[in-house]
């Protein structure tokens, strides 16, 4: 995929770490959408636990995930597959981290491995963990961007840690029928802040930005030229 698909993805408010701007919570659900809610539980668990790990390993370098921990998806979330050593997680996302107003949003196919560093790993994965269980628990969009929001503002979910980040490197992502997969790339989240002090989203900057909704996050990406097995993205 040519190095322009993050962007065209951003900018369709395609990100990992919640809801777009634009999600209006409460409103009633998009009868254009083509994931209304979730489908049968096994069309989101991959039936072979080792393929998992491999996938959720293949979101940064060898030399990160090897001793990373590992999670995968199991029916009442997600449980540990492998200890780690280096405070490193990794875990393949699914499609209910996707903005709320993406129609893929629940698409089962979606496949989003990504590698958490040790900050993220204390602030992020409790979100993963936290949106995955109103998800499981059969909750309509609506009700999971409520349960968030509530739950950010009740400091039941942490803000990103200093120097929080996660790779997505993996050539498997797989974003939902229409994006396909995405650019290499890595992700920096902060408490929300002026995306300006970043210079992110000016003409010809390498960084994109993504104000966050119902998590009060900004995130900032950045598209990278390897995939995590050191061959050369296009």
């Amino acid at each position: 995929m040519h190095r322009n698909a993050v962007k065209t993805i951003l900018c369709a408010g395609l990100v990992l770490t919640g809801a777009a701007n634009i999600a209006r919570p409460g409103q009633a659900e998009d009868t254009k959408t083509a994931y209304l809610k979730m489908a049968p539980l096994e069309q989101y668990l991959m039936p072979d636990r080792n393929a998992e790990i491999a996938l959720a390993r293949s979101a940064a370098p060898d030399s990160i995930s090897r001793e990373a921990e590992i999670l995968v998806l199991g029916r009442r979330g997600y449980e540990t597959a492998v200890k780690g050593k280096n405070g490193f997680v990794c875990l393949v996302e699914r499609s209910w981290m996707a903005p709320f107003d993406d129609p893929e949003f629940l698409n089962p196919d979606q496949r989003l491995p990504l590698c958490l560093n040790p900050p993220a790993a204390q602030t992020h994965l409790p979100f993963t963990l936290k949106a995955t269980e109103l998800a499981l628990a059969g909750m309509s969009k609506s009700q999971m961007f409520n349960a968030l929001k509530a739950a950010f503002e009740n400091k039941e979910l942490p803000l990103p840690a200093p120097g929080s980040m996660c790779y997505m490197l993996s050539k498997q992502q797989y974003f939902g029928r229409k994006y396909g997969n995405a650019d290499p790339h890595l992700m920096f989240w902060f408490p929300r802040s002026d995306n300006m002090s970043w210079g992110a989203g000016l003409p010809g900057s390498p960084v994109y930005v993504h104000q966050d909704s119902p998590d009060p996050i900004t995130t900032f990406i950045i598209s990278v030229d390897k995939w995590s097995d050191g061959t050369a993205a296009n």
